[in-house]
């Protein structure tokens, strides 16, 4: 499936509905998938918010969120031998920079985590090596000036991926006890080699795995790379 190709809107779910998805959520993040993030069956593509018309003015929810998970994540995704961290892997010549018909996206949770930490998957659906430079640009409800900031999380090398090869970004949505906002759905937009932004973000819709996704006052992203197991050191990084 291609990403959605429209100016990106988000949703705030009512608050009657978010404490009874945070309910079951905080005691179930999900199953599990052959990356360890949760999910049977990903997507692996980006699409926009369809269906009756929402509200377009996100309202934070008045419930505090559940208290930070503990648990460790489970990392048993990994990238070739020798990739350095940040993982070139077999892609390992020159590549343009990927561009949003490259790519399709994914969202999942880790398992035990109580959805405080989202796990963002790009795969290159193209014919040809491109490169995803920096760390992707996001932006949640009407917020279209000042995307998340990036945690001090650079790759080891240069995220550049072959067709059907994936490259991840992790991000830590809440603290335990913060006042929360939920979407649906977010902002996002490449960087380019300078660090500056490429294109109009796209408005990607959480997977069906993930349902909403339950924001903070502080979100932050990382840097892409192509070996998971260096997302995961930086987001679940003891504060």
């Amino acid at each position: 499936m291609g990403s959605a190709r429209k100016s990106w809107k988000t949703y705030a779910l009512g608050a009657a509905a978010v404490a009874a998805l945070l309910s079951s959520t905080a005691c179930q993040p999900g199953g599990g998938s052959d990356d360890g993030a949760s999910g049977a069956t990903p997507s692996g593509s980006a699409s926009a918010t369809t269906g009756s018309e929402q509200p377009t003015t996100p309202s934070a929810t008045e419930t505090t969120a559940p208290s930070e998970s503990t648990a460790p994540p489970v990392a048993t995704d990994s990238a070739t031998p020798g990739d350095g961290g940040g993982g070139d892997g077999g892609s390992t010549a020159a590549a343009e920079a990927c561009v949003d018909d490259d790519l399709s996206y994914d969202t999942s949770y880790w398992p035990r985590d109580s959805g405080q930490h989202l796990l963002l998957t790009a795969t290159n659906n193209s014919d040809k090596p491109c490169t995803l430079y920096h760390y992707p640009f996001v932006y949640f409800g009407q917020e279209t000036e000042n995307p998340l900031g990036p945690m001090e999380s650079k790759p080891a090398a240069i995220a550049t991926i072959g067709p059907k090869e994936k490259a991840y970004a992790g991000m830590k949505l809440f603290l335990g006890g913060e006042k929360t906002v939920t979407y649906e759905s977010f902002g996002l937009a490449l960087a380019n080699p300078k660090q500056a932004e490429q294109g109009a973000p796209l408005d990607i819709a959480v997977s069906d795995e993930v349902k909403f996704v339950t924001v903070g006052p502080n979100p932050s992203v990382t840097f892409w790379n192509r070996d998971r197991r260096e997302v995961e050191k930086y987001v679940f990084k003891a504060r």
